[in-house]
């Protein structure tokens, strides 16, 4: 979010800028690796219109808790959401909660205030407490209809993320043998063919370098949402870095219709 310079960060803009110029969604509905639901089989949505941001990090200088996004939700959005979910037999609470940092930090880069800002509501659901990459599919799955009236679906996770080995890339960029392997394994389970994409998805989580790259799968658990929201679009990496323990890779599933 600092690091303007970071090859992530330029790249994360340029997608913002898609976003706003070319789609120019009428809402955004958002599920970020930093929201699970409480309870077993339930998943939970943001259906107040105004909140404050959640600083859900620790032992960060005071100016990270001292950042602002300017957002609003919309009690219609999470309206069509909660019907969505529910009609696909998925257990859905509304609640009041604020954008986390998953969201907001991002969204700071790619949707900032001053200079391309989304000016549409923000309604974020959460994930599953479970790692069941077909529960989060079908997640995805059941609000894939809210596309038909260019809601956009966004996720937020990584594609490597392994905040326990930092330690071993400080001070060298060089990725570790399994951020480049796993990265590259998610790319060709994602580009490929939408019948098979869910099960080669799946797979993705039983590799021996998964628990590697990511010791929870939380921050890997969004791209199935995204996945099983895009339908029978194909799916496609825009852009990668690996980086010591982390994949800055981002996607995009379907076309640009302009």
């Amino acid at each position: 979010m600092y690091d303007t310079d970071h090859p992530a960060s330029k790249k994360l803009k340029e997608i913002g800028k898609e976003i706003t110029s070319s789609v120019k969604p009428k809402a955004v509905v958002v599920f970020s690796a930093h929201w699970q639901a409480e309870r077993d089989g339930q998943v939970e949505i943001n259906a107040a219109e105004t909140t404050d941001l959640i600083y859900d990090f620790y032992g960060f200088p005071k100016k990270y808790y001292q950042e602002k996004y300017p957002n609003v939700g919309s009690k219609d959005i999470a309206a069509q959401v909660i019907e969505a979910v529910r009609a696909a037999n998925i257990d859905i609470k509304p609640v009041k909660r604020g954008l986390d940092h998953g969201v907001w930090a991002s969204f700071k880069v790619a949707f900032a205030p001053e200079e391309n800002p989304l000016n549409v509501p923000i309604v974020q659901t959460s994930l599953f407490s479970s790692e069941d990459p077909h529960q989060h599919y079908r997640l995805g799955q059941a609000v894939a209809k809210l596309r038909e009236q260019n809601i956009q679906i966004i996720v937020s996770g990584m594609a490597v993320h392994n905040l326990r080995d930092m330690r071993f890339s400080y001070g060298d960029s060089k990725p570790l043998p399994y951020t480049v392997s796993f990265d590259e394994a998610l790319k060709k389970a994602v580009e490929s063919s939408p019948e098979e994409r869910e099960e080669l998805m799946a797979d993705l989580l039983k590799r021996p370098d998964a628990r590697q790259a990511h010791p929870t799968f939380d921050h890997l658990l969004p791209i199935y949402v995204g996945a099983g929201a895009a339908g029978d679009d194909p799916g496609k990496r825009l852009w990668t870095l690996a980086e010591g323990s982390l994949s800055w890779a981002q996607y995009r599933f379907g076309e640009i219709v302009i």
